[in-house]
């Protein structure tokens, strides 16, 4: 477990070192989550899970103390996921690298899932809520970092507050989702980047970054 989601989880009831044992504690972490997405987090229960997986309910409490506990775990694995990527705003076509980025983390968003159990857990979990807000706020320091060494380099716009911006891009990524769903029309990852990507670059610069690309 890494400091940044330290006491997220808690202690298990058992960690399993042998294969047997680790295969079952997998099943039951997949049949939690593809539980949680069908049915909803509420609405799913231990014995539901322990059932999907093959295995009896004392077995589920074996490995985990709750059904919170598994999602967190599931949460805890795949935190990563749930903040924006990381933009790259120099000695490549941004636009390209932007849009790349976000295609990759939309269709890893998508196989996992998990986002959508997001909106029932959050308001009801303000421990988790805390340790995704920490992880947004350092995905938001090293975007802010990366602009202002664009800055420092005379890439960006001078009239822009980057702390601003960088919110801006934040937002505007994390947000992928519901404008799929608003619009009812597949996602334009090239439109994404452009848009973001002239948020943070004046024109002239923008050309020359894209010719500059080997």
């Amino acid at each position: 477990m890494s400091d940044r989601e330290e006491g997220l989880v808690g202690s298990f009831p058992f960690i399993p070192k042998q294969e047997r044992a680790q295969l079952k504690r997998k099943a039951l972490l997949e049949s939690g989550r593809v539980l949680f997405l069908s049915k909803g987090y509420e609405q799913t229960t231990a014995k539901e899970i322990a059932l999907h997986a093959g295995v009896a309910t004392g077995t589920f409490y074996r490995y985990f103390a709750d059904k919170r506990q598994l999602l967190m775990a599931l949460l805890e694995d795949h935190i990563d996921l749930l903040t924006p990527p990381e933009p790259v705003w120099f000695n490549i076509n941004p636009e390209k690298r932007l849009a790349h980025l976000l295609e990759k983390h939309y269709i890893q968003l998508n196989e996992l899932g998990l986002y959508r159990v997001l909106p029932e857990l959050l308001p009801k979990d303000s421990e988790f809520l805390e340790i995704l807000t920490k992880a947004k706020k350092k995905i938001h320091a090293r975007i802010l970092a990366r602009l202002k060494q664009a800055q420092e380099k005379g890439l960006t716009w001078n009239d822009l507050d980057l702390n601003t911006v960088t919110w801006t891009i934040m937002m505007f990524m994390n947000n992928i989702h519901e404008l799929e769903k608003q619009s009812g029309l597949p996602i334009d990852f090239n439109e994404i980047a452009k848009i973001i990507c002239r948020l943070v670059y004046p024109p002239g610069i923008l050309e020359q970054l894209k010719k500059s690309e080997k």
